[in-house]
């Protein structure tokens, strides 16, 4: 028995000790045969981990399956295990923990042990409906899922300098949702090593540097990302804009430069990036790539409007460029009536190249650019090898593999397209009863709530928008805010969503604006006249 185990047994042991009273709620796990030999294996190390036995057994944490309404159901009790109290668990992240590291709910950070499905679990047992969470794409902790990568790491993990049929297989697969151009796969681990590989074979193919972003736009925490992400770099009072990053307006029709009540606003955003291009060509310069997210999501859950990314990847190409699609949040089936959200454009439009990442692999470190036979070509002639030591390894395909066959097994695409629907008719019948509520949009699961103060004047509701969200949490529901105003409430949840759960969201949010409404003092029917005279103006 290793030191884990043996240590896990002593947490055992001592809470059928110290808590014989609190059966009721829970439930002691491990029996007593197994807990005397993990003991007499534990003495004759003679300490676990640098502590003591007799001091661990003293301030054993709890290790359980929880009873309660909140914390278990009939089909599955829920095995939480917390190492450190809370506060323990606090001192030591403002210890060790880069300050710079956020966190949820920073002024009262939730501990979560454990999560199922849409759910998530407390150190207390107390469940959580996440709303929030679309890296655990099928579902929290999916059996399936965690099956395929146990039994994969039973059996080999290396890298892709072998062969082994999985990754040709995932590679065969994933290439399968995804237009037949877009054929050539390069594996590695994270959305922002995608988007950084794929500024990379943009620039190699094109010969030239410069590059085209959106207003708000996120694409990733490395250097080369953070330069063409003004979501990051416009929060560093000091930073100056490499002269090869160039920031087209985001094609927002609610709050943007060209509205819904325009005559074409897909033409007059593309026509933004075509500027663009012609003043980078008056400097001598050259475009390599335009980069977007599919649907923004970091700058406000943000839907382009159609035609917009067929015009800009018309500019784009004719300089000689690329259209790289960043589905890192969006991809796998989230919209519903699509695979991609780049074909929520239509079947005219397909990027040069798409990077995806979070729930490719439903939280195992897993992520991917695909690309053309050209562009691989191109990038392939420049003589350097490229090599990722774990991108493509035999159990990130194997989860990989396992999160396709989920979704189709599932139909959670379906189902991101019927609760989406739901979900979305929920909100805009709120927003006919609250002044708050200013724009509803969104496909399938990916939807967003923006809160204004003024209709007309469209003034950001930042501090509302923060009070919902902490308001949901004491009603145990996880939704975050964003946005350049921070005033969206961003819907994006695991797959397994239910309407059950879209019912119960709305109905909490109802309950909070009702209460913020009257304590601001806001009325529907002053909304309306200001809603009534902006139509007029537009």
């Amino acid at each position: 028995m290793s030191l884990l185990a043996a240590e896990i047994a002593v947490l055992r042991t001592s809470v059928a000790r110290e808590a014989p009273a609190a059966r009721h709620r829970c439930e002691v796990v491990g029996g007593a045969s197994r807990r005397s030999r993990a003991l007499a294996q534990a003495r004759a190390h003679g300490r676990i981990k640098g502590r003591a036995v007799s001091e661990l057994a003293a301030t054993a944490p709890r290790f359980v399956r929880w009873g309660g309404r909140r914390a278990s159901s009939s089909s599955a009790a829920f095995l939480l295990m917390e190492i450190f109290e809370k506060k323990k668990t606090v001192d030591l992240r403002k210890k060790h923990i880069g300050p710079s590291c956020k966190i949820f709910f920073s002024h009262d950070p939730i501990k979560i042990v454990q999560a199922k499905g849409q759910y998530m679990y407390d150190e207390k047992g107390r469940r959580y409906l996440d709303c929030i969470n679309n890296v655990a794409h099928v579902g929290h902790c999916h059996p399936d899922v965690v099956k395929a990568g146990a039994q994969q790491m039973e059996l080999l993990n290396t890298n892709s300098r072998f062969l082994h049929d999985k990754l040709v297989l995932y590679a065969q697969r994933l290439q399968a949702t995804l237009p037949d151009k877009l054929s050539v796969c390069y594996f590695v681990n994270s959305g922002s090593e995608a988007n950084d590989l794929a500024l990379r074979l943009a620039r190699e193919y094109s010969g030239h540097k410069d590059v085209i972003t959106l207003e708000n736009a996120y694409h990733g925490h490395v250097s080369s990302l953070i330069d063409i992400s003004p979501y990051k770099f416009h929060q560093l009072s000091d930073f100056e804009q490499n002269q090869f990053v160039h920031v087209a307006p985001s094609p927002d029709v609610y709050r943007g430069k060209y509205r819904a009540g325009g005559a074409d606003p897909a033409t007059a955003y593309a026509d933004e990036v075509k500027d663009i291009i012609e003043g980078v060509h008056a400097k001598g310069r050259k475009i390599a790539a335009f980069i977007a997210e599919s649907l923004q999501s970091c700058g406000g859950q943000v839907v382009p409007p159609m035609g917009y990314f067929q015009q800009v990847a018309e500019h784009v190409r004719k300089a000689g460029g690329l259209f790289i699609a960043d589905e890192v949040q969006v991809g796998f089936g989230r919209v519903g009536a699509h695979f991609w959200a780049f074909q929520l454009q239509g079947e005219d439009f397909v990027p040069d190249i798409v990077t995806m990442g979070k729930p490719i692999g439903n939280g195992h470190p897993m992520s991917c650019v695909v690309t053309t036979k050209e562009v691989a070509e191109a990038f392939m002639s420049s003589g350097m090898e490229y090599f990722n030591t774990f991108g493509g390894n035999p159990v990130s395909c194997a989860v990989g593999l396992a999160v396709l066959d989920v979704i189709e097994k599932e139909d959670l695409r379906g189902n991101a397209l019927r609760v989406g629907r739901h979900l979305t008719s929920l909100l805009e019948k709120q927003k006919e009863k609250h002044p708050l509520i200013g724009d509803i949009r969104g496909c399938g699961l990916f939807v967003g709530v923006e809160l204004v103060r003024d209709r007309l004047k469209l003034t950001p509701a930042t501090a509302e928008a923060q009070e919902v969200i902490y308001k949901l949490k004491e009603d145990y529901i996880l939704l975050s805010a964003d946005g350049p105003h921070r005033n969206v409430l961003k819907f994006k949840p695991p797959m397994c969503f239910t309407t059950a759960d879209a019912d119960l969201a709305v109905e909490k949010i109802d309950h909070i604006l009702t209460e913020l409404e009257e304590a601001l003092g806001l009325k529907l029917s002053n909304i309306v006249n200001t809603e009534n005279e902006r139509k007029e103006r537009n």
